[in-house]
């Protein structure tokens, strides 16, 4: 019979290696936390179905990674808030590790025709992929008229008004209260989110035109931001991504291509493509855009800067979940942010599109991955590889038609 010691050590070790395995195989949040269920809850037996099942909800509630989350509740009810701790950073570092080479391998060898042809097939296959996740959360999270409508508003709201993201997906939680919950308590919650913009709207923008008199000095401070700029900014993204880690895609995109302008359109679809490459969690995108922008120090800090706010947020919450998973706003709140995350996911898959789809062959390239994912439940990874190697292959023939 083990001694205690041993049989502590028996279980960190499970749970390093257990979640170092699944952060360097896995792809796509919704199969992680399959994978997950199926390998620490029913193979290992680590923690109930039931409790599973308030796991997934508690996650589906909350902002951040949904899949990290998941890992830092089962570390958690594992082995307490070091079990959480570790599972968190096992899952994430594969994935860190992973993109870090893979950035500096498109650092080094991005801009040359090589590269640059494999990414001419891959952008497409990627940009179908998005399209595919969007598609599948929109049939899970729009469950009524209601949520369809407010999907559309919230698309259009994103789209023609300065509001972004996060007060567009504050107020859509408002509107789920208003019509799921108590309008009283949904509409003055609106008055204040909306008070609050305007607020803040009125200060920010005459001091950015005071402190940025010309176009040129934008460039220059777009051009290279803060190490703490940086930290910031990733903070405010994981502690406000509702709806997954996918859904962090629309506020990166507009952000920091169309407001801050330190990336463009191509390097960020680019980042997207080597976010898909790399297992684990999508969030991890960070380190690509901190490297891009500061090299090493910049990846380092932006990977934790993203994730900061979702262990700080579970390892919080995890003791009063019991409280906190009966309540009947919250509920409600998160249908109506959960429609609002479609509505702005589907414009900022808009907005990628025409960088992706060039031309007539890379249009029929992500109509095949669309095909292939909904109809044959292709994999994320071959159709990558594929499409890569189309890319390649395709360069002749590309030549032919630029000579002729």
């Amino acid at each position: 019979m083990d001694s205690p010691r041993q049989q502590q050590r028996s279980v960190w070790s499970e749970l390093v290696t257990a979640f170092l395995k699944i952060g360097a195989m896995s792809y796509g949040g919704p199969a992680i936390m399959g994978i997950m269920q199926a390998e620490l809850q029913e193979k290992r037996n680590w923690l109930t179905k039931e409790r599973f099942l308030e796991g997934l909800a508690l996650v589906n509630m909350l902002p951040g990674p949904g899949a990290t989350q998941l890992g830092i509740f089962i570390g958690y009810q594992r082995a307490g808030w070091l079990g959480g701790i570790t599972a968190g950073l096992c899952f994430m570092l594969p994935a860190f590790f992973i993109m870090l080479a893979l950035t500096m391998l498109y650092a080094t060898y991005g801009a040359l025709p090589l590269m640059r042809d494999a990414f001419y097939g891959l952008g497409p296959v990627v940009l179908a992929i998005f399209a595919v996740a969007v598609y599948r959360l929109g049939r899970n999270a729009l469950n009524s008229k209601i949520q369809v409508m407010l999907a559309v508003a919230a698309a259009v709201v994103f789209l023609a008004t300065p509001l972004g993201v996060v007060t567009t997906l504050l107020l859509a939680g408002c509107v789920g209260v208003i019509a799921y919950h108590s309008r009283r308590w949904g509409t003055g919650a609106a008055i204040v989110i909306l008070a609050a913009f305007a607020a803040y709207y009125a200060g920010y923008w005459p001091a950015l035109a005071a402190a940025t008199p010309d176009s040129g000095v934008r460039a220059a401070q777009a051009a290279a931001p803060e190490l703490q700029s940086l930290a910031v900014f990733f903070m405010k993204v994981g502690a406000f991504t509702f709806g997954g880690g996918i859904t962090v895609l629309a506020f990166v995109h507009e952000q920091l291509v169309n407001q801050l302008q330190w990336l463009t359109p191509q390097e960020f679809l680019d980042g997207l493509a080597l976010g898909q490459l790399t297992p684990g969690p999508i969030l991890m995108l960070a380190a690509y855009v901190g490297y891009k922008l500061l090299g090493i120090s910049g990846a380092v800090v932006c990977a934790i800067a993203i994730f900061l706010p979702c262990f700080i947020i579970m390892l919080s919450i995890l003791p009063v979940l019991a409280r906190l998973k009966n309540l009947a706003w919250l509920k409600a709140a998160m249908r109506g942010v959960s429609a609002g995350v479609i509505g702005t996911l589907t414009v900022s898959l808009a907005q990628i599109s025409p960088h992706a789809v060039v031309d007539v062959p890379t249009g029929l390239l992500a109509a095949l991955t669309v095909a292939a994912m909904l109809y044959w439940r292709a994999t994320p990874l071959p159709l990558m590889l594929g499409g890569g190697a189309i890319g390649l292959l395709s360069r002749p023939l590309r030549r032919l038609r630029d000579l002729a």
